[in-house]
């Protein structure tokens, strides 16, 4: 179950406003259930979890653990909501120090030359028996003509039929149903397809193919990935209440002048979950004039770099932590010699996952104290599960709160912006 705790932020607004951002929460949730706001024909996200497609699910599972019997490296080639979720899911569940299946890669998330030089290097080193690296490749991308992420497919698409006689049964395209770049390219190729429904935006794709197939292998099971989101989109229907708080808090505090939001975690972890949540709300609310600065903090060891300026720095700051309340490890501090030379031994048999809290716990006083209010997004335990459920709750958050705003929060006009500018200089024709 996820829960919100809003106590650390009502010290900072008065109680007239915060009730009237809930009515105001509870309005922007009926625009988002009835499809009424801005964006609307962009709900597909909901549609999904109404109506789940077993046999979608099946499938992916059945094909991705085809190609973990057979793999050693899995490349996601994409950007944007195109990786992200996959990549928050993984790096949450996967063991850090082993790979649980092939070794999961990312490309066509920026430009650098070279990391791809060296990523293609990589590839071509043979294992410790000699023998050639059995390599599979997902491009994702709706359009095809994305230039991060066409650049990317385009060098490894030829080192792949370079490589293998059997390319085309190494790569596998999710795009959209039909049109663009990638299409053409598939049509040409035979590559294996999966769809992007047209009514999901990629920054909340992480529930479709485009998330599904890297996530699922990676091991990770997808079923109960899927049905943790569709228990939170059942529950939301009874009780929205830790939604709308959690919307109503941040909207004030929007309202208010607060600039930056800095969303951190003292669970490592999370820390590929933060990077989604920060494209996720970003690229959600940042328009008109308006939005919340998603900084990204991983705990406790940014206390030692922003953590001075976060305490005692520009008050313009709120802070969002996610929080697991049960340990996923039991290791504790073992016993120390009678001399205490490092001076430790008041920790012995207490759990890292105590010492851990206690320094969540601390910095939350600390930073309250020092005039920064501080949101706590608390799962009960970090599994799969409770990730999709956290996914639904962070998706379904994002829209009632951005409709607070009077924003659409289902286009990002201002990513096309950049894009002019650098075709321009590149030379490209319109």
């Amino acid at each position: 179950m996820i829960k919100t705790d809003v106590q650390h932020v009502k010290s900072f607004i008065n109680s007239e406003e915060f009730d009237h951002a809930l009515e105001q929460a509870e309005k922007a949730y009926q625009q988002v259930v009835d499809g009424t706001g801005p964006g609307s024909e962009w709900l597909g996200w909901r549609r999904i979890l109404a109506s789940p497609n077993d046999a979608e699910l099946e499938e992916l599972s059945r094909y991705a653990n085809n190609i973990r019997k057979d793999a050693d490296l899995f490349i996601v080639c994409g950007i944007g909501g195109s990786y992200t979720g996959a990549m928050a899911i993984i790096k949450a569940l996967n063991p850090v120090f082993k790979n649980n299946g092939p070794e999961i890669l990312y490309a066509g998330h920026h430009m650098s030359g070279k990391y791809l030089a060296e990523l293609i290097e990589y590839l071509n080193e043979p294992k410790e028996d000699g023998e050639k690296k059995s390599v599979y490749l997902n491009v994702i991308s709706k359009s095809g003509s994305t230039l991060e992420t066409a650049l990317a497919f385009r060098m490894l698409r030829n080192w792949m039929h370079e490589t293998y006689e059997d390319a085309q049964d190494r790569i596998i395209a999710t795009t959209g149903p039909e049109g663009g770049v990638l299409n053409k390219i598939i049509a040409d190729e035979g590559y294996k397809k999966y769809v992007i429904p047209n009514d999901v935006g990629g920054r909340f794709s992480v529930l479709t193919p485009v998330g599904l197939l890297p996530i699922a292998v990676a091991g990770i099971d997808i079923q109960t990935l899927f049905y943790g989101a569709v228990s939170m989109f059942e529950k939301e229907k009874k009780d929205r209440s830790d939604i709308l708080e959690f919307a109503a808090a941040r909207s004030v505090l929007h309202n208010n002048d607060y600039a930056v939001d800095v969303i951190g975690t003292f669970e490592p972890e999370l820390n590929g979950f933060v990077a989604w949540i920060q494209q996720l709300i970003g690229e959600s609310e940042g328009k008109e004039g308006k939005g919340l600065f998603p900084a990204m903090a991983g705990y406790s060891t940014d206390l030692h770099s922003v953590g001075q300026l976060i305490q005692e720095g520009r008050r313009n700051i709120v802070e969002t932590l996610l929080v697991v309340d049960q340990p996923y490890s039991s290791l504790k501090v073992n016993e120390g010699d009678d001399r205490d030379t490092d001076q430790l031994n008041y920790l012995a048999g207490k759990s890292f996952h105590e010492i851990n809290r206690s320094a969540l716990d601390g910095t939350i006083q600390a930073h309250t104290e020092g005039g920064v209010p501080v949101i706590k997004v608390v799962l009960d335990k970090l599994n799969t599960q409770q990730l999709g459920e956290l996914i639904y709750f962070y998706e379904l958050f994002t829209a009632v709160y951005v409709y607070m705003l009077d924003v659409n929060p289902f286009n990002q006009p201002g990513v096309e912006s950049y894009k002019k500018a650098m075709y321009r200089l590149l030379g490209k024709d319109n």
